[in-house]
């Protein structure tokens, strides 16, 4: 066995085997991730709490099972990370708020329930924004970029991004409402995955929108984020909206390169309002995968930007309603900038919200268009390179109205609910990670790993560390 503080920079794919195997202990193995977590998140802040003595439980009963000749699969005994507005039974879930200081749920979230029937260890909850919009509380620290502890990590699940990235948990959960999976997973240089809409269970999880979030993992590779996707999917009677899909074989499709594959690109979508690095290494990636055989269809979405402008009026109505028990009789406990999504929410004609609905039709039905001529669309995760912490996101109040230009390339799936992958594709100038997302049809993420998992075997990208 090498050094056990080597393996915790390893992925989900190399330390399976080794704990199914005995050749490493669970035991062992989150004793050195919690140290690590001690030693490295220091400078990060990625975790909002720790839960320690939980881990070792849950890593002592796993080491027990395996021993006893109980292996549950690919995630027994690999400690992983949840983002702070999913519930964990006994243990705080307070949403990056002062006004949920002090919440403890009695019970677990349908994907906390289905990763400790996986034998995962949780080792304990990671910051985010305040309820998961895309500013921070005044009297909370945004986690640290690990690439540049200047830089920002992302929006809403930031702190999965940070500790994904970081080697202080070997996955995480992470929430996306307007890109909160694609941005930090972009920012920090992993991979994250949005699924179709209710393909994942939200039980449990604290609402942003509730007819806009999406609950999904971030991991440091393709076949890991496709574990948790398989493990966390499926119907459940405590989520109506989640969906019935067969459970699918993501690790087949990973082998399958991209002979007859079509991949759909509108330059013009790819470039206007974006970074010219993010751009760049978006068509750069294009070249590569056409060289691997894949198939470049030319695509017209200049429609799709329309959705960022209408995502506002949905998304700040839905948060009214998940706060009306508490907004606006606790108004001034808010932060600026969620206060100013709820107050945004106030001014909302029903003309408006009329129109929002009609132009979410509108864009599910162009997205459904666009890939009845390619199996996926690919663009850039995000139209920026991650930059100083101090820009992003803007804490002014009037920030709320200009969320558009932010979002243009996520809020079009969180309407439409298509699934979408984000994979790093390279590094700007400044040393940040840039990352892409493939785009794939309602319940299809098999084609979205499938593209992200043969871009990730031509490249090199994922083996790079930032720590």
């Amino acid at each position: 066995m090498g050094n056990i503080d080597d393996l915790l920079l390893e992925t989900i794919q190399t330390i399976a085997p080794m704990i199914e195997s005995k050749t490493i202990s669970p035991v062992e193995l989150t004793e050195a991730m919690l140290n690590r977590i001690e030693s490295v998140d220091k400078s990060i802040g990625s975790y909002a709490l720790v839960t320690p003595d939980l881990a070792m439980d849950e890593a002592r009963l796993a080491e027990s099972q395996i021993i006893a000749g109980n292996y549950l699969g690919a995630l027994h005994g690999v400690p992983i990370a949840l983002k702070d507005l999913i519930d964990v039974a006994n243990v705080p879930t307070e949403c990056a708020s002062t006004i949920l200081r002090g919440n403890i749920p009695r019970t677990n979230a349908t994907v906390v329930e289905k990763l400790k029937s996986a034998g995962a260890v949780t080792l304990g909850k990671l910051n985010l924004t305040e309820f998961a919009l895309y500013g921070y509380h005044p009297e909370f620290t945004p986690p640290a970029n690990p690439w540049n502890l200047e830089h920002w990590s992302g929006v809403s699940s930031s702190g999965s991004g940070a500790a994904t990235a970081a080697s202080l948990c070997y996955a995480s959960l992470g929430t996306d409402t307007g890109g909160s999976i694609r941005f930090p997973s972009a920012a920090c240089g992993v991979v994250g995955i949005k699924a179709t809409f209710g393909k994942i269970s939200r039980h449990g999880v604290f609402p942003l929108s509730d007819t806009l979030d999406h609950t999904g993992p971030i991991a440091r590779c393709v076949k890991d984020a496709a574990l948790m996707l398989s493990i966390l999917e499926g119907r459940d009677p405590k989520d109506p909206s989640t969906r019935t899909d067969p459970i699918s074989d993501y690790f087949g499709v990973t082998c399958k390169g991209l002979t007859d594959f079509k991949i759909g690109l509108d330059p013009i979508y790819c470039s206007k309002g974006c970074d010219t690095e993010m751009s760049a290494a978006t068509f750069t990636a294009v070249d590569l995968l056409k060289s691997a055989g894949a198939t470049i269809v030319p695509l017209d979405a200049p429609d799709l930007e329309n959705a960022a402008r209408h995502w506002l009026s949905i998304c700040s109505v839905d948060a009214l309603m998940s706060h009306k028990e508490l907004f606006p009789e606790r108004r001034e406990d808010y932060g600026p900038v969620f206060r100013a999504l709820l107050e945004h929410g106030e001014t909302v004609s029903s003309v408006e919200y009329a129109e929002a609905t009609r132009q979410r039709q509108y864009t599910t039905a162009l997205i459904n268009d666009l890939l009845s001529k390619a199996d996926v669309i690919v663009c850039p995760a995000m139209p920026t390179i991650a930059g100083p912490q101090s820009d992003y996101p803007p804490q002014q109040v009037a920030a709320v109205e200009d969320i558009g230009p932010l979002v243009k390339f996520a809020a079009p799936t969180n309407f439409s609910g298509h699934p979408s992958i984000t994979i790093p594709n390279g590094f700007s100038a400044s040393g940040m990670p840039t990352g892409m997302q493939f785009i794939g049809r309602h319940g299809d993420e098999a084609s979205i790993i499938r593209a992200a998992a043969a871009y990730e075997k031509l490249t090199d990208w994922q083996q790079h560390k930032p720590l």
